[in-house]
């Protein structure tokens, strides 16, 4: 399926999302994620949602995180060149929400892309290979492409996968994606 016709239909879907369920399947794609085989490594990239765009709440996966000592990343988006720079979570971390509703660390100390272990990626659909529409803007294939080649990418969905989307070369597949009800390795 063409990518415009899926973020069109993923938007709706999320819109006519209730709170109540957001926070209620975002609580069920943490307890998934404790599933992964991921937990041995050092460095997680966590996006922190739009609230406005109905994400998947990350606060349960966050308080994982620090549950376990892990160290936490988190990224600040910059429009003009289309890049992200990715800074530590830290208990002084000063989060500022964006423009564009995005929560985003002031500053604080900048962390390579190759460092990043786990990347748990947002998306509006995936499909049953990996594959996953975003909001088109690329800020994610781009930043995943210059991770380390041993990098884990997990998805996060409320709703289950696509049979196939149209995908280019440039695109990066996900080794997982989450959602509720269950984990899809590929």
């Amino acid at each position: 399926m063409e990518k415009k016709a899926l973020r069109l239909k993923y938007k709706k879907l999320r819109k006519n999302l209730s709170e109540e369920s957001i926070e209620e399947m975002s609580l069920q794609i943490a307890n998934q994620a404790l599933k992964l085989p991921i937990w041995d490594k050092t460095y997680y990239h966590i996006f922190l949602p739009i609230l406005a765009k109905k994400e998947v709440n990350t606060e349960y996966l966050l308080h994982i995180l620090q549950g376990k000592d892990k160290s936490i990343i988190v990224s600040k988006t910059d429009f003009d060149s289309g890049e992200m720079k990715h800074f530590l979570l830290q208990e002084n971390t000063v989060l500022k929400t964006s423009e564009y509703g995005i929560p985003e660390p002031v500053s604080g100390l900048e962390i390579s892309p190759e460092m990043i272990d786990v990347i748990f990626v947002p998306l509006l659909a995936f499909d049953q290979k990996g594959h996953r529409v975003g909001y088109g803007k690329g800020f994610y294939d781009r930043f995943l492409e210059k991770c380390g080649s041993n990098a884990v990418f997990v998805g996060l969905s409320f709703f289950e996968p696509e049979p196939e989307i149209d995908f280019e070369p440039r695109d990066i597949p996900l080794n997982f994606c989450i959602t509720p009800k269950k984990i899809m390795a590929f």
